[in-house]
């Protein structure tokens, strides 16, 4: 099978690794074409582009851009961007400013409830401090002992009703899909699986994306338990959606690891179906 990973993080953004380690690990787990999809960030971009280079890798260029809709937040996928094009650039760094002052809000409330401290010390697991994120806030809270594991900080903290988690909008629908089509990109729904929408919402949410231009659901993620692969890979066709396929990979001890996944099923329509730069890899039955 054609080992293609099309979402994952490094430490310019939430993951752990830099984004020539990604590309190793990536490669040394047998992928063949890997997305680097860092939150609402480009800049890993270039150096993991040298790194696949260096390992006959294809480096698909990624963004994960965060979105407020329907009064919850939602992550778009750009696959295939330009991540030097100017409303993509100009987008992204408006979102990455709002982080930082959210982030303060989340450590003011974490102190209400006992947990002093939360702004520095996730401060200091944060490579890129632009990036300040729920990730690094739970890495800290693990390692103070607050929980067992990142499941538990997200369970006990973070989450909504709980410690550490403030409100904020984010940028739209519109323009995260806007700025991925201006750069050249395919707009992809990352693990729909993950937001707390009812089913009438959720087809709504998928409504709205495609009339935005939007083009593809991620159906096999880390994020996902196997028993929801069928339901969104049925849903991606019943929208005239194509399938996408990323592990949502951070770290190494951190849920799936780049590659592992299984295939998607067999009546979906790739997300890489057709992309130019693929064709070597892709068998006749696949192109």
């Amino acid at each position: 099978m054609l080992n293609i990973d099309l979402h994952c993080h490094s430490n310019v953004s939430d993951g752990v690794l830099p984004p020539a380690a990604v590309v190793a690990r990536a490669a040394a787990n047998g992928v063949h074409a890997l997305a680097l999809t860092d939150h609402d960030d480009v800049a890993g971009i270039a150096a993991a582009r040298i790194a696949a280079e260096a390992v006959g890798m294809t480096l698909i260029p990624g963004v994960e851009i965060s979105v407020s809709w329907g009064g919850k937040t939602v992550h778009i996928v750009g696959l295939r961007i330009d991540p030097a094009h100017p409303d993509l650039v100009a987008g992204l760094r408006g979102i990455r400013l709002g982080r930082v002052e959210r982030a303060q809000r989340m450590a003011a409330d974490l102190e209400r409830s006992g947990i002093a401290g939360a702004y520095e010390g996730a401060f200091g697991y944060a490579a890129n401090k632009e990036m300040l994120g729920r990730t690094h806030f739970a890495r800290w809270l693990v390692a103070q002992g607050h929980a067992s594991d990142m499941r538990g900080a997200f369970r006990r903290y973070l989450t909504h009703g709980n410690p550490g988690y403030v409100e904020h909008e984010w940028t739209s629908l519109e323009n995260a899909v806007g700025w991925i089509r201006a750069s050249g990109g395919m707009a992809v729904i990352a693990h729909p699986g993950r937001y707390p929408f009812n089913a009438r919402e959720l087809h709504l949410l998928l409504d709205a994306f495609r009339a935005l231009g939007g083009e593809g659901i991620e159906v096999i993620t880390g994020s996902h338990h196997p028993s929801e692969y069928g339901k969104f890979a049925d849903l991606a066709r019943a929208f005239g959606l194509k399938a996408s396929r990323g592990a949502d990979f951070h770290a190494p001890d951190e849920g799936i690891d780049i590659g592992r996944l299984p295939a998607l099923p067999h009546y979906c329509q790739p997300v890489w179906q057709g992309w130019p730069e693929l064709a070597d890899l892709l068998s006749p039955s696949m192109a």
